[in-house]
């Protein structure tokens, strides 16, 4: 079976590739030359032909993620459906099923069924829980009960998976080294590195990593190679065991392209400002340009119930740089279980950074909107304004014109509006 990537390097420009060239305003060669050379993916399970695929990648709009998914504490598919429908009616590009909870297999299914977007997930998840149902502790896992799960998350549809090849004995070892103050907060980094201390072996998705391509490529999953080693808080920022496993995500990105397998690479979720330019720009150094999918960034740790918005600001700091896929912090981060309000809120703070990293990179088409904004105030058009928004719902809510000012200018100025006083003056 011929993968994107092998089409590409051939010269043939598929269907995918047409599809998304449409999508992006770009013209399909250009799409083709950045999946051969690895810094454009386009997702789609080739078992999920109902959705159009989404090309990620250097030169593309900045794409977003939304993460759903059950817990434990909160299993009920039905309310993960209604996050889907908020998910797609707010703007998501993609969304990831990160169930812990419930069938989650049968979970997963609902998911891919009910929504039109990519899908991926973070198979370790199903992994340890399956474990855990059956009175086993998780490092009692296979690695045979691992590659399961990724084959069943390829048999489902789903577009694209999280694997924590990077955390090896020799990375786990540098955080070691070093010391951290609040350690791996990655779950799937977690998972990995206490399994390989309880069971003195290496991570067998870094050991036996051919299989893993094998499995991919036979769906055409794209592989977003995790960042497990991501630090949790500004004070574990761009250590030893961090920059370790992005070597090591590095030349497992090369083994993949070379195989005909798309991939990704996953960033750090907490990092100081002034740091965030230097690790895009690191990732794609080491990582030879492949996409970058970026867990936040977020550059406070102080910020519970707003992180929404500090992952927005870390956001398009990071798209500006370089980087080209956003995942959605909500304002329940760290907190519980987002809501469907959360959902919304994580969604759109996360499409406003999008956007703004987008104008920062000159994008084709990007300040359109933007411009008809302008144009649209200086017009009183209000109704424009609502409509051009990105959120609006949210805009239309809020507007409220001025009654004293024949509805030129809202409450805030009146008949004190600049924009109206200057037209006046021109009359």
């Amino acid at each position: 079976m011929m993968t994107q990537i092998d089409q590409a390097r051939q010269g043939v420009i598929t269907e995918e590739m047409k599809i998304c060239a449409v999508q992006e305003g770009r013209d399909p060669e250009f799409i083709r030359a950045g999946v051969a050379d690895g810094t454009i993916v386009v997702i789609r399970n080739n078992r999920h032909g109902k959705i159009p695929p989404i090309a990620i990648g250097k030169g593309l709009r900045t794409k977003i993620n939304a993460n759903i998914g059950t817990s434990k504490d909160r299993a009920d598919v039905g309310a993960e459906l209604e996050k889907v429908r908020v998910c797609v009616a707010s703007g998501a590009d993609t969304i990831m099923d990160l169930s812990t909870g419930g069938d989650i297999r049968a979970i997963r299914q609902a998911i891919v069924a009910e929504s039109p977007l990519i899908i991926g997930t973070v198979p370790i998840y199903q992994a340890a829980v399956r474990v855990l149902a059956q009175g086993k502790a998780i490092v009692e896992m296979t690695a045979d009960d691992m590659f399961q799960v990724i084959e069943d998350n390829g048999e489902d549809g789903v577009d694209f998976i999280t694997v924590h090849c990077g955390v090896t004995r020799r990375s786990v070892a540098a955080v070691e080294a070093q010391g951290r103050l609040l350690g791996i907060v990655s779950r799937g980094g977690s998972f990995t590195a206490h399994w390989m201390a309880c069971n003195d072996k290496e991570n067998p998705l870094y050991e036996q990593y051919d299989r893993l391509l094998e499995i991919a490529r036979k769906y055409e999953m794209v592989l977003s190679l995790g960042d497990g080693l991501r630090p949790g808080c500004l004070a574990d920022a761009t250590d030893r065991g961090q920059i370790q496993e992005l070597i090591l995500l590095g030349e497992l990105a090369k083994r993949a392209k070379n195989r005909g397998v798309q991939v990704m690479i996953e960033g750090p979720g907490h990092v100081p400002l002034k740091d965030i330019e230097s690790n895009i720009l690191l990732q794609k150094r080491i990582c030879d340009g492949a996409p970058f999918y970026v867990l936040g960034p977020l550059p406070t740790d102080i910020a519970p119930g707003y992180d929404h918005l500090t992952s927005a600001i870390g956001g398009a700091i990071a798209g500006a740089a370089g980087a080209d896929y956003l995942c959605y912090v909500t304002p329940a981060e760290h907190l519980r279980l987002p809501t469907l309000a959360d959902v919304r809120e994580g969604v759109i703070a996360s499409k406003i950074a999008a956007h703004i990293a987008d104008l920062a990179k000159g994008l084709p088409g990007a300040m359109d909107r933007d411009r008809l904004m302008a144009t649209y105030r200086k017009e009183f058009n209000w109704q424009g304004q609502v409509d051009v928004s990105i959120d609006p719902e949210r805009a239309a809510a809020l507007l409220e014109k001025s009654a004293s000012a024949d509805e030129e200018g809202c409450t805030m100025c009146g008949d004190l509006c600049a924009i109206k006083v200057g037209k006046m003056k021109k009359s």
